[in-house]
């Protein structure tokens, strides 16, 4: 038996007087990639930032529903917010590296929760670089600007900065969508591999990619989750005809 590592429970949210997102009950399994599918506007994206409290950066954000990690609300009020976004990293759509230098963007992390030992934080840079698939390419480079990399290195960057700090779920959205096929694939590789250690949760607009990568798949429309089940499932039978619609391209 598959164990949850989070989950929401009647999970709804508003802009202001505008909801974004009704009633969504979605559990995210241990270990297992979770693609987010749906067209643009969906709430895909909100509900994602919804798993590590990103959406109390906007004022007019209005919650209710509980999001659980490992059983419990992380929207609780005694929930340190710093420890959760440990515990659960981001990786954004725009590769969004530091302007300083590879080094100094791996370590970012790891000093501010109070490791300062450079044989330490040299460990550290190696392991998770290598996790990235990164370490080959840029370990004669440490002291080059970040910036400096292309953007599929600079993606696989902002991967090795996540999982410097050991987070147990790793958040993703679409961070393929700005990248060549090559990059695309090789964080496609990179994403299967990080599923051995780590829970990821994925938004992705491309259809072939959430079926190649991910074990279960979540079908938003209009802010409610229409659909949820094994990937396989999903994609050879959609138990919703708007799930059927949308994969097969009719509208979306």
């Amino acid at each position: 038996m598959e164990s949850i590592k989070m989950e929401t429970n009647n999970l709804n949210l508003w802009y202001g007087d505008k909801q974004a997102l009704y009633d969504i009950n979605l559990p995210v399994y241990k270990n297992k990639i979770t693609a987010l599918i749906g067209p643009s506007g969906c709430g895909k994206s909100t509900f994602l930032r919804c798993l590590n409290r990103l959406n109390d950066l906007i004022t007019t954000v209005k919650i209710d529903g509980n999001v659980m990690l490992d059983g419990r609300n992380i929207y609780d009020e005694d929930v340190d917010v710093y420890d959760l976004r440990k515990r659960v990293g981001m990786v954004f759509q725009k590769p969004n590296p530091f302007a300083m230098s590879i080094y100094d963007n791996i370590t970012f992390g790891p000093k501010i929760h109070g490791i300062k030992n450079k044989t330490e934080l040299d460990k550290i840079v190696k392991w998770a670089l290598k996790k990235a698939a990164l370490w080959d390419e840029v370990k004669d480079e440490l002291n080059k600007n970040a910036l400096s990399l292309s953007g599929g290195q600079q993606q696989r960057l902002c991967i090795a900065r996540t999982i410097a700090v050991k987070p147990e779920v790793i958040l993703m959205d679409e961070p393929t969508s700005a990248l060549d096929p090559i990059s695309t694939l090789k964080i496609e590789d990179l994403m299967a591999e990080l599923a051995k250690d780590y829970t990821i949760v994925v938004v992705t607009h491309n259809m072939q990619q959430a079926s190649r990568i991910s074990d279960y798949t979540g079908f938003f429309l209009m802010g409610k989750l229409i659909e949820f089940d094994k990937t396989e499932k999903i994609f050879l039978e959609p138990a919703h005809k708007e799930t059927e619609d949308y994969i097969s391209g009719r509208f979306g």
